[in-house]
Protein backbone atom coordinates (compact mmCIF):
# COMPACT_ATOMS: atom_id res chain seq x y z
CA UNK A 1 0.00 0.00 0.00
CA UNK A 2 1.90 3.42 -1.00
CA UNK A 3 1.99 6.21 1.24
CA UNK A 4 -0.62 8.42 -0.36
CA UNK A 5 -3.39 5.85 0.00
CA UNK A 6 -2.62 5.05 3.82
CA UNK A 7 -2.66 9.20 4.24
CA UNK A 8 -6.29 9.00 1.98
CA UNK A 9 -7.67 6.31 4.23
CA UNK A 10 -7.43 8.50 7.60
CA UNK A 11 -9.83 8.87 9.52
CA UNK A 12 -11.96 12.50 9.30
CA UNK A 13 -10.68 12.69 13.06
CA UNK A 14 -7.55 12.79 12.16
CA UNK A 15 -7.29 15.54 10.12
CA UNK A 16 -9.75 17.48 12.83
CA UNK A 17 -6.90 17.13 15.22
CA UNK A 18 -4.46 17.85 13.12
CA UNK A 19 -6.05 21.36 12.26
CA UNK A 20 -6.28 21.95 15.79
CA UNK A 21 -3.15 21.33 16.34
CA UNK A 22 -2.30 23.46 13.73
CA UNK A 23 -4.30 26.22 14.67
CA UNK A 24 -3.27 26.04 18.41
CA UNK A 25 0.73 26.70 17.29
CA UNK A 26 -0.29 29.32 15.03
CA UNK A 27 -1.80 31.52 18.31
CA UNK A 28 1.48 30.21 19.64
CA UNK A 29 3.24 31.05 17.30
CA UNK A 30 1.87 34.99 16.55
CA UNK A 31 2.25 35.26 20.39
CA UNK A 32 5.92 35.70 20.41
CA UNK A 33 5.57 37.08 16.89
CA UNK A 34 3.05 39.77 17.54
CA UNK A 35 4.84 42.08 19.71
CA UNK A 36 8.07 42.55 17.44
CA UNK A 37 6.00 43.20 14.38
CA UNK A 38 3.97 45.68 16.35
CA UNK A 39 7.18 47.43 17.20
CA UNK A 40 8.10 47.10 13.67
CA UNK A 41 5.01 48.91 12.68
CA UNK A 42 5.35 51.57 14.99
CA UNK A 43 8.44 52.71 14.31
CA UNK A 44 7.58 53.10 10.80
CA UNK A 45 4.13 55.02 11.38
CA UNK A 46 3.56 58.40 10.45
CA UNK A 47 2.78 61.39 12.67
CA UNK A 48 -0.68 61.41 11.79
CA UNK A 49 -1.36 57.27 12.42
CA UNK A 50 -1.97 56.80 16.18
CA UNK A 51 0.36 54.65 18.01
CA UNK A 52 -2.22 53.70 20.93
CA UNK A 53 -5.90 52.96 18.79
CA UNK A 54 -7.27 49.53 19.67
CA UNK A 55 -7.25 47.49 18.15
CA UNK A 56 -3.86 48.45 17.26
CA UNK A 57 -3.25 49.34 12.98
CA UNK A 58 -0.39 46.77 12.27
CA UNK A 59 0.20 48.37 8.91
CA UNK A 60 1.71 51.77 8.36
CA UNK A 61 -0.19 54.17 6.30
CA UNK A 62 2.50 55.47 4.53
CA UNK A 63 5.50 53.87 5.89
CA UNK A 64 8.10 56.52 7.16
CA UNK A 65 12.02 55.91 7.99
CA UNK A 66 12.32 59.19 9.71
CA UNK A 67 12.26 57.91 13.73
CA UNK A 68 15.16 55.65 12.10
CA UNK A 69 17.41 58.99 11.47
CA UNK A 70 16.36 60.33 14.17
CA UNK A 71 17.15 57.59 16.95
CA UNK A 72 20.42 57.30 14.88
CA UNK A 73 20.98 60.67 15.34
CA UNK A 74 19.77 62.09 18.73
CA UNK A 75 21.50 59.69 20.57
CA UNK A 76 25.67 58.40 19.79
CA UNK A 77 23.65 55.56 18.85
CA UNK A 78 27.03 54.27 16.86
CA UNK A 79 28.83 54.56 19.72
CA UNK A 80 26.59 52.58 22.53
CA UNK A 81 26.49 50.00 19.71
CA UNK A 82 30.08 49.78 19.40
CA UNK A 83 30.15 49.11 23.34
CA UNK A 84 27.68 46.34 23.68
CA UNK A 85 29.70 44.74 20.47
CA UNK A 86 32.85 45.14 22.65
CA UNK A 87 31.61 44.21 25.94
CA UNK A 88 30.08 40.88 24.66
CA UNK A 89 33.83 40.38 22.53
CA UNK A 90 35.66 41.24 25.66
CA UNK A 91 33.05 39.53 28.47
CA UNK A 92 32.06 36.04 26.67
CA UNK A 93 35.17 34.25 26.43
CA UNK A 94 36.56 35.25 29.93
CA UNK A 95 33.09 34.46 31.60
CA UNK A 96 33.38 30.96 29.97
CA UNK A 97 36.82 30.81 30.75
CA UNK A 98 36.52 31.82 34.53
CA UNK A 99 33.10 29.69 34.80
CA UNK A 100 34.88 26.71 33.78
CA UNK A 101 38.25 27.29 36.42
CA UNK A 102 35.38 27.57 38.96
CA UNK A 103 33.63 24.27 38.24
CA UNK A 104 36.54 22.50 38.15
CA UNK A 105 37.40 22.25 41.62
CA UNK A 106 33.53 22.01 42.84
CA UNK A 107 33.32 19.31 40.64
CA UNK A 108 36.33 16.67 40.40
CA UNK A 109 38.54 18.04 43.49
CA UNK A 110 38.63 16.88 46.94
CA UNK A 111 39.18 19.89 49.35
CA UNK A 112 37.80 20.90 52.31
CA UNK A 113 34.57 23.17 52.50
CA UNK A 114 34.12 21.85 48.72
CA UNK A 115 30.08 21.03 49.66
CA UNK A 116 29.41 24.38 51.57
CA UNK A 117 30.70 26.66 48.43
CA UNK A 118 28.41 24.39 45.91
CA UNK A 119 26.08 25.61 48.28
CA UNK A 120 26.71 28.89 48.05
CA UNK A 121 26.54 29.26 44.67
CA UNK A 122 22.90 27.59 44.58
CA UNK A 123 21.91 30.29 47.11
CA UNK A 124 23.64 33.05 44.81
CA UNK A 125 21.40 32.12 41.64
CA UNK A 126 17.92 32.01 43.59
CA UNK A 127 18.66 35.40 44.61
CA UNK A 128 17.59 38.26 42.97
CA UNK A 129 20.44 40.39 41.23
CA UNK A 130 19.03 43.56 42.66
CA UNK A 131 20.19 42.88 46.02
CA UNK A 132 24.00 42.90 44.97
CA UNK A 133 24.09 46.35 43.20
CA UNK A 134 24.97 47.99 46.01
CA UNK A 135 27.72 45.78 47.41
CA UNK A 136 29.27 45.38 44.03
CA UNK A 137 28.95 49.34 43.51
CA UNK A 138 30.88 49.73 47.23
CA UNK A 139 33.77 47.19 45.72
CA UNK A 140 34.02 49.18 42.38
CA UNK A 141 34.26 52.56 44.23
CA UNK A 142 36.79 51.29 46.54
CA UNK A 143 38.78 49.94 43.13
CA UNK A 144 38.12 52.88 41.65
CA UNK A 145 36.30 51.31 38.70
CA UNK A 146 33.64 53.24 38.54
CA UNK A 147 32.22 54.96 35.15
CA UNK A 148 34.49 52.21 33.49
CA UNK A 149 34.32 49.57 31.12
CA UNK A 150 36.33 47.48 33.55
CA UNK A 151 33.47 47.49 36.06
CA UNK A 152 30.78 46.29 33.37
CA UNK A 153 32.70 43.57 32.52
CA UNK A 154 33.63 42.37 35.47
CA UNK A 155 30.31 41.84 37.03
CA UNK A 156 29.09 40.13 33.90
CA UNK A 157 32.02 37.41 34.50
CA UNK A 158 30.34 36.51 37.63
CA UNK A 159 27.58 33.93 37.04
CA UNK A 160 26.73 31.11 39.30
CA UNK A 161 24.32 29.59 36.66
CA UNK A 162 27.06 29.33 34.45
CA UNK A 163 29.63 27.65 37.32
CA UNK A 164 27.02 25.39 37.98
CA UNK A 165 25.69 23.86 34.65
CA UNK A 166 29.39 23.08 34.23
CA UNK A 167 29.98 21.71 37.49
CA UNK A 168 27.36 19.23 36.15
CA UNK A 169 28.98 18.42 32.76
CA UNK A 170 32.24 17.84 34.68
CA UNK A 171 30.42 15.97 37.51
CA UNK A 172 29.33 13.81 35.00
CA UNK A 173 32.49 12.74 33.09
CA UNK A 174 33.46 9.30 33.18
CA UNK A 175 36.33 8.95 35.73
CA UNK A 176 38.45 6.55 33.60
CA UNK A 177 38.96 9.13 31.55
CA UNK A 178 40.49 11.29 33.91
CA UNK A 179 42.35 8.55 35.74
CA UNK A 180 43.66 7.46 31.93
CA UNK A 181 45.28 10.86 31.74
CA UNK A 182 46.95 10.67 34.85
CA UNK A 183 48.42 7.67 34.25
CA UNK A 184 49.79 9.02 30.98
CA UNK A 185 51.62 12.03 32.95
CA UNK A 186 49.32 14.95 32.40
CA UNK A 187 48.95 17.07 35.46
CA UNK A 188 45.58 19.22 36.95
CA UNK A 189 45.96 22.13 34.31
CA UNK A 190 46.01 19.36 31.24
CA UNK A 191 43.20 17.37 32.14
CA UNK A 192 41.56 20.32 32.50
CA UNK A 193 42.56 22.21 29.95
CA UNK A 194 42.84 19.24 26.79
CA UNK A 195 40.89 16.48 28.26
CA UNK A 196 38.04 18.07 30.09
CA UNK A 197 36.85 21.27 28.23
CA UNK A 198 36.38 20.01 24.71
CA UNK A 199 33.93 17.68 26.45
CA UNK A 200 32.18 20.74 27.39
CA UNK A 201 31.23 22.50 24.05
CA UNK A 202 28.00 21.88 23.77
CA UNK A 203 27.43 23.62 27.24
CA UNK A 204 29.64 25.65 26.86
CA UNK A 205 28.18 26.90 23.42
CA UNK A 206 25.04 27.37 24.92
CA UNK A 207 26.73 29.29 28.16
CA UNK A 208 27.69 31.50 25.71
CA UNK A 209 24.18 32.09 23.77
CA UNK A 210 22.90 32.90 27.17
CA UNK A 211 25.62 34.65 28.16
CA UNK A 212 25.50 36.85 24.77
CA UNK A 213 21.92 37.97 25.73
CA UNK A 214 22.20 39.00 28.55
CA UNK A 215 25.22 41.15 28.35
CA UNK A 216 23.39 42.52 25.40
CA UNK A 217 20.39 43.45 27.16
CA UNK A 218 22.58 44.32 30.80
CA UNK A 219 20.96 47.90 31.67
CA UNK A 220 20.40 47.83 35.13
CA UNK A 221 23.98 47.19 36.53
CA UNK A 222 25.49 49.84 33.60
CA UNK A 223 22.87 52.20 34.69
CA UNK A 224 24.30 52.07 38.47
CA UNK A 225 28.26 51.95 37.91
CA UNK A 226 28.27 54.20 34.78
CA UNK A 227 28.01 57.92 33.88
CA UNK A 228 29.76 58.53 30.85
CA UNK A 229 27.18 58.45 27.81
CA UNK A 230 30.42 57.61 25.45
CA UNK A 231 30.47 53.95 27.88
CA UNK A 232 26.39 53.49 27.84
CA UNK A 233 25.83 50.14 26.33
CA UNK A 234 22.68 50.10 23.67
CA UNK A 235 20.03 48.23 26.04
CA UNK A 236 20.87 51.99 28.52
CA UNK A 237 21.03 53.82 25.21
CA UNK A 238 17.98 52.77 23.94
CA UNK A 239 16.31 54.02 27.78
CA UNK A 240 18.28 57.31 27.21
CA UNK A 241 16.65 58.01 23.83
CA UNK A 242 12.95 57.49 25.71
CA UNK A 243 14.36 60.69 27.61
CA UNK A 244 15.52 62.25 24.39
CA UNK A 245 12.10 61.86 22.65
CA UNK A 246 9.95 62.80 25.33
CA UNK A 247 6.37 60.65 24.73
CA UNK A 248 6.80 59.75 21.11
CA UNK A 249 7.17 55.75 20.80
CA UNK A 250 7.74 55.81 17.20
CA UNK A 251 11.64 57.08 17.76
CA UNK A 252 11.96 54.79 20.92
CA UNK A 253 10.41 51.66 18.87
CA UNK A 254 12.86 52.39 15.78
CA UNK A 255 15.67 52.71 18.28
CA UNK A 256 14.74 49.22 19.69
CA UNK A 257 14.71 48.00 16.56
CA UNK A 258 18.06 48.90 15.26
CA UNK A 259 19.70 47.37 18.49
CA UNK A 260 17.82 44.23 17.82
CA UNK A 261 19.38 43.89 14.21
CA UNK A 262 23.05 42.42 15.58
CA UNK A 263 21.57 39.82 17.72
CA UNK A 264 19.13 38.68 14.83
CA UNK A 265 21.63 38.74 12.40
CA UNK A 266 24.03 36.33 14.63
CA UNK A 267 20.95 34.07 15.16
CA UNK A 268 20.34 33.98 11.35
CA UNK A 269 24.39 32.63 10.51
CA UNK A 270 24.37 30.76 13.08
CA UNK A 271 20.98 29.33 13.24
CA UNK A 272 22.00 25.68 12.67
CA UNK A 273 25.47 25.80 15.08
CA UNK A 274 22.95 27.15 17.68
CA UNK A 275 20.54 24.80 17.43
CA UNK A 276 22.70 21.65 17.04
CA UNK A 277 24.75 22.76 20.35
CA UNK A 278 21.78 23.32 22.47
CA UNK A 279 20.17 20.23 20.98
CA UNK A 280 24.07 18.49 22.60
CA UNK A 281 23.58 20.42 25.47
CA UNK A 282 20.53 18.86 26.64
CA UNK A 283 20.90 14.84 25.47
CA UNK A 284 24.49 15.47 27.42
Amino acid sequence: MSADTVRRQRPASFWVRRCLLYLLLAVVALGFVGPFVLLLSTAMKPETQSVYGFPPSIVPLPPVFDWFVDAWTLIPFARMLLNSVLYVVITIPLYLLVSAMTAWPLARMRFRGRGVFFILFLSLMFMPAEIMLVPRFLVMSQLDLTDSYTAVILVALLSSLGVFLLRQTFAEMPGEIIEAARIDGANEWGIFWRIALPITKPTMAVLAILGFISVWNSFIWPLVVLTTQDKFPIALGIAYLTGVTGTDMRGLAAGTVMSLVPVIAIFIVLQRRILSSMGGAVKG
